[in-house]
């Protein structure tokens, strides 16, 4: 089979294409033909030696990945063959409060799915809404949960509240999409005013193109009265106006702490000690809470927006255009 492998870090050029042989599955292990995989921002962080957590030497990159059970091993009582299947990015999480105990991520710790087959655990995988194609179902399992998480967190938004997303990548549009399931209004802000009109169509109530109202946080609270959850996705570019921008107690789930330059987010005390607004942290989240947003996703036949899709021998190319960060939507590599 074919395979990438992660040969150390400092760019794409450690991306290697490896042929290897098919997995055989121990007693309680899958093996998933892989027909597509997504790319996150972490990936990219993993590629260039930024992120956090530390990959295994070696590692097959990609936590989103979206395929068919083709073996299982003597003891697997979840999957069949021919089950639709994804990974759970945290695999050893299943539910309750995260602890250091399940920090293992498909694609960092653990072999991810950048390959023709993987091999998981039948307790790291989940069912596959039916009304998915293979690039759509491709895209939940990093930016989609952590949406949902955002959204279904410490206080659920109710019907008629206002969310605010911040720009047209993965997390932000599945926000957006979440929101408008939940009976919410939508405040959008875009870098270019371009994009507009495709967040309407996906049914942002007001669209702010930041390049034309730089200062878009007063701009926001005088046109909604306050914003009352904010899905940060932006972080130090766009924190303050954010802040600004929320009711007096308002929410911001604040996903990204710190940029590409290592500039961290910081809360100005003139701005903040004029608010009550609470700013907390999710990082994506269990598989049932994967369960419970592919559930939901299957009840509403909800789509995912694809920005682009590249085939498996151009995954470095789908890193390139991910890198360059002019997307609307999941960038999507098909399977081998």
């Amino acid at each position: 089979m074919q395979t990438y492998r992660l040969e150390g870090q400092g760019g794409i050029d450690r991306l290697a294409l490896r042929e290897e042989a098919v997995p055989q599955p121990g007693p309680h292990q899958i093996v998933v033909r892989v027909r597509a995989t997504s790319l996150n921002r972490r990936d990219t962080m993993i590629l260039n030696g930024t992120y956090p957590l530390t990959p295994r030497p070696g590692i097959v990159p990609l936590s989103d990945g979206a395929g068919e059970v083709v073996g299982i091993g003597d003891a697997v009582t979840r999957f069949a063959v021919g089950d639709r299947v994804t990974g759970s990015y945290f695999a050893r999480w299943v539910d309750g409060r995260m602890h250091p105990g399940v920090v293992d991520q498909l694609g960092c710790t653990l072999d991810g799915m950048l390959s023709e087959y993987t091999l998981l655990d039948e307790q790291w995988a989940v069912r596959l809404p039916e009304h998915l194609s293979w690039q759509e179902a491709t895209t939940f399992t990093c930016a989609g949960l952590t949406a949902w998480s955002a959204l279904t967190g410490a206080e659920v938004p109710k019907p008629g509240q206002l969310v605010l997303v911040i720009g047209s990548g993965g997390v932000a549009l599945f926000a957006l999409q979440f929101a408008k399931l939940a009976g919410c209004r939508v405040a959008a802000v875009t870098s270019r005013a371009g994009k507009a009109d495709r967040l309407r169509a996906l049914g942002a109530d007001l669209v702010i193109a930041t390049a034309e109202i730089p200062e878009w946080g007063m701009k926001l609270r005088e046109a909604t009265g306050g914003i009352d959850l904010v899905v940060e996705t932006g972080g130090p570019a766009t924190f303050v106006q954010s802040l600004i921008a929320s009711s007096l107690y308002g929410r911001i789930v604040l996903l990204t702490v710190q940029d590409q330059k290592g500039k961290a987010v910081e809360i100005p005390g003139a701005v903040y000690q004029r608010s009550l607004a609470t700013i907390g942290r999710v990082f994506v989240g269990s598989r049932s809470a994967l369960e419970a947003m592919l559930a939901a996703v299957a009840t509403h036949r909800l789509r995912p927006v694809i920005d682009r899709v590249f085939p498996f021998a151009e995954a470095r190319e789908a890193y390139r255009h991910f890198q360059q960060g002019d997307i609307f939507g999941k960038v999507v590599i098909d399977g081998a």
